[in-house]
């Protein structure tokens, strides 16, 4: 059997059993929504290297001259891999489509009296081994589909390269040079496109209040975010847009707010504190309407749309359960159903969603990874609880992606 057999034999099998690759919403937007806390906006993570044929082909980068577009088989299709004793995990957790890519912790680093910067340690995901590796190196990490590939961006952003990683390697094989800083990194569905923020500014830092007693650190008045390029990955050619913050955006207390494409590809968008709680913009920088499965996304609700299209994760409920979540119509915005879980960070599949639980203590900040069904009262625990306090060293921060 020659090379371009292996290949199309490969993806026929892989389509029986996996559906089309979907979006994901930048790397970790913090938000306990039963207390309705705006957290820091990130780009989620659903990165890859260049992409051959088709979306479900997720390459090796390019080595030798050759591309491997080989399935990652990381883990047998839809299968739920759990781990009820681990926080922060060691082995691969997965379910349905998705699996945990990657995790980070934050610790505030104070640079002077009044500024202070969070810094991010990242445990990512080896194929081969299927457990997570520490590093210290990146400030951003975006995980391809496949599990093979991640974006990363360097400590002390922004920065003026992104780089391509080999997961099973740990080695970057190859770097993107773009001439405005970059700050925040997200993926197209189909994987063959890259949108990456640009700021002028370390989006991560914070500035604290001078003028109030109060201990929480607080962004400058004005946004450094200057616009964003839309890149090849193939290739690492594109171009780059202004889309500074609307003035009504400053103060908004995230002092990150970073673009994600729609769903089909074709515009990026950001969250904003003004109702509808999102900007569209078309890829020469002006505002537009949101796609009509679209209208109704909340930013900080990283789950987002099911694969389908036909349902929309929505914020926290709270009626039926002491922590539970909306499942909406996404042309709508009208309440379908109630669902156990706190936070939905991502579906597994159609019908079932990975989310953050609490556990019998009742305690909002004592969570666990769970998977759920809307619908069913049954949960499936996949992960130990994480710390309780923000910035503390157990209080990890997922990262999914389509494997």
């Amino acid at each position: 059997m020659n090379v371009d057999e292996l290949v199309r034999d490969s993806l026929r099998e892989q389509a029986d059993t996996q559906e089309p690759v979907r979006p994901g919403l930048a790397d970790r937007v913090l938000a306990l929504r039963r207390r309705r806390r705006t957290r820091r906006f990130a780009s989620i993570a659903a990165a890859t290297a260049a992409v051959v044929a088709v979306a479900l082909a997720v390459p090796l980068l390019e080595s030798g001259g050759g591309t491997d577009v080989r399935p990652a088989d990381v883990t047998p299709p839809n299968r739920t891999v759990a781990h009820p004793d681990q926080s922060p995990p060691t082995d691969l957790i997965a379910a349905g489509r998705t699996a945990l890519a990657a995790y980070h912790t934050t610790t505030v680093v104070p640079r002077s009296a009044k500024q202070e910067v969070s810094v991010r340690t990242w445990w990512l995901l080896n194929p081969t081994t299927k457990k997570y590796v520490k590093t210290t190196k990146w400030s951003w990490v975006a995980v391809a589909p496949g599990l093979r590939t991640a974006a990363v961006l360097e400590q002390d952003l922004p920065v003026r390269r992104i780089g391509l990683l080999d997961l099973a390697s740990g080695d970057v094989k190859r770097w993107i040079p773009v001439d405005h800083t970059v700050g925040g990194l997200a993926f197209s569905r189909d994987g063959r496109e890259l949108v990456a923020t640009t700021y002028d500014e370390n989006p991560d830092q914070r500035f604290r209040s001078v003028e109030s007693d109060h201990e929480e650190p607080v962004p400058e008045n004005e946004s450094s975010r200057t616009g964003f390029y839309v890149l090849d990955v193939a290739s690492g050619k594109g171009s780059w847009t202004e889309a500074r913050r609307s003035a009504d955006e400053d103060g908004f207390g995230n002092s990150r707010q970073d673009f994600a494409f729609s769903r089909d590809g074709s515009l990026v968008w950001a969250g904003s504190p003004m109702a509808p709680g999102h900007v569209y913009y078309d890829r020469q920088g002006r505002q537009v309407e949101p796609p009509p499965g679209e209208k109704h996304v909340v930013w900080y609700v990283e789950a987002g749309l099911s694969p389908d299209g036909k349902r929309l994760a929505g914020d926290f409920a709270g009626v039926k359960h002491k922590t539970s979540s909306w499942i909406l119509d996404p042309r709508t915005g009208e309440k379908l159903t109630e669902t156990r879980g706190q936070q939905l960070l991502a579906w597994a599949d159609d019908s079932s969603l990975i989310a953050w639980d609490i556990g019998k203590d009742g305690n909002e900040f004592h969570q666990r990874l769970v998977l759920v069904t809307p619908g069913s009262e049954k949960t499936v625990v996949l992960s130990g609880f994480r710390g309780t306090g923000d910035n503390t060293p157990g209080r990890w921060e997922p990262v999914f992606a389509d494997r």
